[in-house]
């Protein structure tokens, strides 16, 4: 095997997408056949409206992560795909792709308005896929699923029906969210609230009998118009005398009724507010339990309907509001404005303001599925990492509504009821009937779809072919983990731990491993509005997809959020590369030669200590991944990689290397692949591409890297006491290696080092018995080893853990110069120093800045005092070098 098997210059555009295929070719990801254990994992399903965004990145990158690593202990390993129809999402992208074309889905119909859809789904379906394989996800994909397919479309009917059956889904005239926007019925979970800054209204309401006035307190004046009573709290002592009195509605002939009600808050506005059950939810229940009227006064399309006095109708919320204000400062029923900042609910899709709405909508009843859930929780049935996410998790069940599972839509789950308007019968089928069972007349079925949460909540089993009994629900059910991020615990999360409950007797998965969110630099979250997106691709394009995953491993610390620029995957980049030119320098010298199985070699010291840091590496690999510490299973990977077996052990090698016998080199090549062998699969479920070109040229190896042991921790391998003289030794080399660099030692030119060893410093002859490593790694032409102190004229003391070291770097330097050249940083530095100092003593700059600006400033601050020090301690020794005192004599020992 020559050194050109490895292109010089590393660049995953000229393997990553072969390696790929050889993948798919290969049928890797399919689960073994047989395995004591098993790991299995769904993905979240991408919605099909688009490309993967960062966050599927982020999240699609450590499932892939924890797959590989589950795959290669030898578990019978499955990760399932798919991609979500997403109801409201797609029927709105579809819809504005038909408004450019100049027509709409009304003007298509239903029937067309699906097929293209269909077109758009599958268009984006396809680039979905394309770009998971191109970021490396290791999924089944000949067990691929959609929520609109066929099998999970019989499985949603089977639900819908089973629970209509239990009496668990019911219709019922109920308010609800709206979107006028998107012409539909929301969840309360699919309703975002912002703070906005919004006005308080205070209007007078004319007592129908008499003189005087109430006045309320309203943040909506357009709904009035749907007001049925005006009510106070019976405890307050101001409207006491008003209770049981009627006032008239302003800008109507009607009047209402003043009602005495405990949820009234006294300190709120006036004490008296305008109850509408129709438009506001806290209204509702006080309508219900004084059996007042509910007057709908919205279109669907968010328009003032026919309720309302004719100069208002048709106009949209904004606009009637407007137009009320007016007639009211007019008719001088307003008595004021007030700003009133307010929380107000938006659509989690379109950002439309949501309208409480009264509507006919179908409901699941959840109270009885989410004590379940609960209880499941409290078994340890369902554990979160981190586990803080249980709050949330339980916080939810345990104020559970009943959830409205109707959308007013076209794509979806077609709900299966049907209506004979002959008869009046209503018919909820698994099947779709021909005819109406009781009168033989016509059918007429349910125009509205399931919400696309309800296809969703059924993934782990019905993607398994639930409700079918096959053989993999037999052998993958229940799966074992679920990543996904923090917002959507209550859409999807505990829902299907509630489906799985109910319709398995199970929960769906053990673990749920929560991961952050993805935000720029700023802290601020990605998006097209902000323009600090990043397209996952883009990334992959410049950095290549090891890259992505491996940074995003390393910075994700569980439980707080990512913050990333795209210089953040510089990291990824810059370690594969490492690995890259560390595999060219192992295949240039394992050309020709005699490779021995680890066990037949005679290993020394050197080899000893790094089987111990790998035997370490591995053992924290592990106990980090089984507890979902991603970031802590990155950096040991990376530690052991680069420091370990890069930086120390492959450049020790070259004493081997470099000149030994053939037995010897054949002896050091022999360990060295063994130990790059371990240390390539280790890393694999991080930098999968990389890995896999590079095991494939490893001699001796066949097979793909993604189907090989995963390496497993051997207490015969621990080294603890070779392991603490070696970091000694390390301190030695790291110390005098330091310095050189400090003083701008060239890297070729030799010095001389004396070392003098404390009396009983135990590694005292393991030091000297490593002579040659310590020559080789420092780069000595002299390397004397005593007890007594020596002429010290010309060297800079280094102090160290029973040892004091002396680098002889006078005649190795231009002192002048480098003495110039410190100056002329400590001016540069010394400009801004002070000018940290003047903003941190800005008492407006504290007081407005945001902290982590104000924090950064201090740690700034911090960095120049202390290069500041550090430079003129430099110059204080060099002088002292000069001017030929010794560098004791200049200042003592540097530690």
């Amino acid at each position: 095997m020559s050194d050109t098997t490895l292109a010089k210059a590393f660049d995953p555009k000229t393997f990553e997408d072969r390696i790929y295929a050889y993948w798919l070719d290969n049928r890797v990801f399919l689960p073994r056949e047989t395995g004591a254990e098993r790991f299995v994992v769904v993905i979240p399903p991408p919605n099909v409206t688009g490309v993967l965004h960062i966050g599927h990145g982020l999240n699609n990158t450590m499932q892939d992560l924890l797959v590989r690593y589950h795959r290669m202990k030898g578990e019978r390993t499955l990760w399932v795909p798919g991609t979500d129809h997403a109801g409201i999402a797609t029927q709105n992208v579809v819809e504005r792709r038909l408004k450019k074309e100049g027509t709409s889905r009304q003007a298509l119909g239903r029937e067309r308005f699906v097929e293209e859809t269909w077109k758009v789904s599958n268009e984006h379906h396809a680039t979905i896929v394309r770009q998971l394989q191109k970021i490396g996800a290791s999924c089944d994909w000949t067990r691929e699923r959609f929520t609109l397919d066929e099998g999970l479309s019989r499985a949603v009917r089977e639900v819908f029906v089973s629970l209509y059956e239990r009496g668990l889904i019911y219709r019922g005239n109920y308010l609800v969210n709206w979107c006028p926007s998107c012409g539909t019925a929301l969840s309360d979970e699919e309703v975002e609230y912002r703070e906005v800054k919004g006005t308080m209204y205070r209007i007078r309401y004319p007592f129908a009998e008499g003189q005087g006035a109430i006045e309320v307190a309203t943040t909506r004046p357009e709904t009035l118009f749907g007001d049925s009573a005006v009510g106070v709290n019976p405890d307050d002592a101001r409207y006491a005398a008003f209770v049981g009195r009627r006032v008239r509605l302003p800008l109507t002939a009607r009047t209402i009724e003043i009602v005495a009600d405990s949820f009234v808050d006294m300190a709120f506005g006036t004490g008296a507010v305008k109850v509408t059950p129709a438009h506001d939810p806290n209204d509702w229940e006080l309508g219900n339990r004084h059996g007042l009227e509910r007057i709908n006064i919205l279109n669907r399309d968010g328009t003032l309907n026919e309720v309302v006095p004719e100069a208002y109708r048709g106009l949209a919320v904004r606009a009637a509001r407007a137009k009320v204000v007016e007639d009211l400062k007019a008719a001088g029923l307003l008595v004021r404005e007030e700003d009133h900042p307010h929380q107000v609910g938006h659509c989690y899709r379109c950002a439309t303001v949501v309208e409480p709405f009264l509507s006919e909508q179908w409901f699941v009843r959840m109270k009885g599925m989410a004590e379940k859930a609960y209880a499941a929780w409290e078994r340890g049935e369902v554990r979160f990492f981190p586990a803080r996410w249980e709050n949330t998790y339980t916080h939810w069940l345990k104020g559970i509504r009943d959830w409205c599972i109707s959308r007013q839509l076209w794509w979806g789950h077609r709900i299966p009821v049907w209506y004979c308007d002959a008869c009046g019968e209503t018919l909820v089928a698994r099947a779709d009937p021909a005819s109406c069972p009781r009168c033989g007349g016509a059918l007429r079925q349910e125009e509205d779809v399931l919400d696309t949460w309800f296809s969703s909540w059924l993934w782990p089993f019905s993607t398994l072919g639930w409700p079918d009994k096959t053989p993999d629900l037999e052998a993958f059910f229940p799966t074992t983990a679920l990543v996904t991020a923090y917002d959507i615990i209550f859409f999807w999360v505990s829902r299907m731990i509630m489906a799985s409950l109910e319709f398995t007797g199970q929960v769906p998965f053990r673990d749920v491993y929560i991961t952050g969110l993805v935000r720029d630099t700023q802290g601020r979250k990605m998006s097209k509005s902000l323009g600090n997106g990043i397209d996952p691709l883009e990334i992959v394009d410049q950095f290549g997809a090891d890259a992505l995953k491996f940074s995003f491993a390393y910075l994700s610390v569980q439980g707080q959020d990512i913050l990333i620029d795209r210089e953040s995957f510089r990291l990824g980049s810059k370690f594969a590369n490492k690995i890259w030119n560390a595999a060219r320098y192992l295949l240039m010298n394992a050309e020709g030669r005699r490779i021995e199985p680890i066990e037949a070699v005679a290993l020394r010291d050197l080899d000893r200590w790094i089987l111990h840091r790998l035997n370490q590496a591995v053992r924290s690999v592990e106990r980090s991944l089984d507890g979902y510490r991603i970031d802590a299973a990155a950096q040991a990977v990376y530690e052991f990689f680069w420091n370990d077996l890069c930086d120390w052990y492959i450049e020790a090698s070259k004493l081997s290397l470099g000149g030994a016998e053939e037995s010897e080199r054949d002896r050091s090549v022999s360990v060295l692949l063994h130990v790059f062998d371990q240390a390539l699969r280790l890393a694999h479920p991080f930098l999968s591409f990389i890995t896999e070109e590079i095991y494939q040229r490893l001699p001796g190896r066949s097979g793909s890297i993604a189907l090989a042991a995963y390496p497993q921790a051997r207490d015969e391998l621990d080294q603890p006491d070779l392991a603490s003289r070696f970091e000694e030794l390390k301190e030695l080399v790291r110390s005098a290696r330091t310095l050189r660099s400090e003083f701008a030692v060239p890297p070729d030119r030799r010095v001389r080092l004396h070392v003098r060893l404390d009396p009983g410093f135990r590694s005292a002859d393991f030091f000297k018995s490593h002579r040659d490593l310590v020559e080789l790694l420092v780069n000595t032409d002299r390397l004397d080893f005593s007890e007594e102190r020596p002429d010290s004229s010309g060297a800079i003391p280094i102090a160290g853990q029973g040892f004091e070291s002396f680098v002889y770097i006078r005649d190795a330097v231009d002192v002048p110069r480098e003495v110039a050249k410190l100056r002329k940083e400590a001016e540069k530095l010394a400009v801004l120093k002070s000018g940290t100092e003047k903003k941190l003593a800005d008492a407006a700059f504290r007081r407005h800045a945001p902290a982590e600006v104000v924090e950064r400033e201090r740690g700034k601050l911090a960095e120049f005092s202390e290069r500041s020090a550090k430079i003129a301690e430099y110059v204080r020794e060099l002088e002292a070098l000069s001017s030929g005192a010794s560098g004791n004599q200049s200042g003592g020992e540097r530690v």
